[in-house]
């Protein structure tokens, strides 16, 4: 991937010009793809400095912008007629992304058809590249399986139920814990939990239960009490940002290994993607070797 020289530092414009087989690429283009990507590509780089993280993302934005450009280059060559129904479909579903499509210019609305017609040409395209991708085995298929048997674990399931004082305008953190410090103290003594949750709990329903959950689904502190109790066993008071809780695990599913069989099809639908993928990737760089690629 080659880099781009003089590239801009958010807010100021790129310095450069790049021009696809003779079509010049505006640079507002590049700037367009790099912030459409800047959200995910900062929080996967966001341990890289500064500087290079934004040469790296211009980077990919003017490569991402080269490939579209082949790929549109490629469509406008193709001498496939595309039913009318098929574009028109592709621009009702425009209609409901932009709810001003009725008051734009006729100009404006042949440009769009235009564009719609090209993306259709150049999807055409792509689906011909895969159509000769070959079916994964069955041997790939297992092979992955054993290589990735972490992938298929079923997530730990648990089955706590809590009784819960919320701090909120109507309860201060003072009269919560009160509650909840009753509450624990007539558990102490022998309460049952079910009744002490229709008695203190601001979620009294089904004595508290909370059905299967896997971490993850209730906040750090909660998860880190309940997922540490034995079957059976009940938590100390427990402080999150909704309040006081104390916790009653009643049952525990560990994390179990999926059949083969049961992910099979999964696993040929990723192993055929990939190859799809791979197939695109070597048709674009195809397109390249043949190009003229300029920057200046």
């Amino acid at each position: 991937m080659q880099g781009i020289r003089n590239v801009k530092r958010k807010g100021r414009k790129l310095n450069m010009a790049i021009t696809v087989n003779g079509e010049k690429i505006d640079d507002f283009l590049i700037e367009q793809e790099a912030e459409r990507l800047r959200p995910e590509y900062e929080q996967v780089f966001e341990d890289m400095p500064q500087n290079e993280r934004e040469k790296q993302l211009y980077d990919w934005a003017k490569e991402n912008v080269v490939e579209r450009a082949l790929l549109n280059q490629q469509a406008q060559q193709c001498s496939e007629q595309i039913p009318s129904a098929v574009i028109e479909s592709a621009l009702a579903q425009l209609h409901s992304q932009y709810p001003n499509f009725e008051q734009l210019s006729d100009e404006d609305k042949r440009k769009m058809r235009e564009a719609a017609e090209l993306q259709i040409k150049v999807e055409h395209i792509l689906g011909r590249v895969c159509r000769d991708v070959p079916e994964p085995s069955e041997q790939a298929i297992r092979n992955f399986y054993d290589e990735n048997s972490e992938q298929f674990m079923s997530a730990e399931q648990i089955r706590p139920a809590h009784i819960v004082k919320h701090i909120n305008w109507q309860s201060d953190e003072g009269a919560a814990y009160e509650a909840i410090s009753s509450a624990k103290k007539e558990l102490v003594n022998g309460a049952a939990f079910e009744s002490l949750a229709g008695k203190y709990s601001d979620c009294p329903d089904n004595g508290g239960d909370l059905g299967y959950i896997t971490r993850g689904q209730m906040v750090e502190e909660f998860d880190d009490a309940a997922f540490n109790l034995g079957v059976g066993e009940v938590s100390d008071i427990v402080r999150t940002r909704f309040g006081f809780h104390i916790v009653k695990l009643y049952d525990r599913k560990p994390a179990v290994l999926s059949s083969f069989e049961q992910v099979q099809d999964t696993i040929s639908k990723e192993l055929k993607d990939r190859l799809c993928r791979k197939a695109v990737e070597d048709f674009i760089d195809q397109l390249k070797d043949k190009a003229v690629i300029e920057e200046s």
